[in-house]
């Protein structure tokens, strides 16, 4: 009896937690398809847009769940190109992509 109590306790604990997941939100725009993940709390985690083929495609963002930006960078069919921006612990570090490797990294305080 008391597995059974115990067991029932998990699964209603995991039903609570699945009631609190925001799903994420997809909007066609044209070739493009915008999407935006969120966090529990409801603060978004990422945005940024898939092309056709699903791949990334175009800007992304990411963010804490405080809602403070991580990264900001561009896609093109996949891969990372262009100058990527990460904020970790009051320092910017400018990352520079081509097909997804890295081909400079630059430090700057805010």
């Amino acid at each position: 009896m008391k597995k059974l109590i115990l067991i029932l306790l998990m699964f209603s604990g995991t039903l609570v937690f699945a009631q609190n997941k925001v799903e994420p939100q997809f909007e066609k725009d044209g070739d493009l398809t915008m999407a935006t993940y969120f966090y529990e709390n409801g603060n978004i985690e990422q945005q940024g847009t898939f092309n056709s083929e699903g791949k990334l495609h175009g800007e992304w963002v990411s963010y804490d769940v405080k809602g403070n930006k991580l990264s900001v960078g561009q896609y093109e069919n996949g891969l990372k190109i262009g100058k990527w921006l990460f904020w970790q612990a009051g320092v910017k570090k400018e990352v520079e992509y081509k097909n997804s490797k890295i081909t400079g990294v630059k430090d700057s305080n805010q």
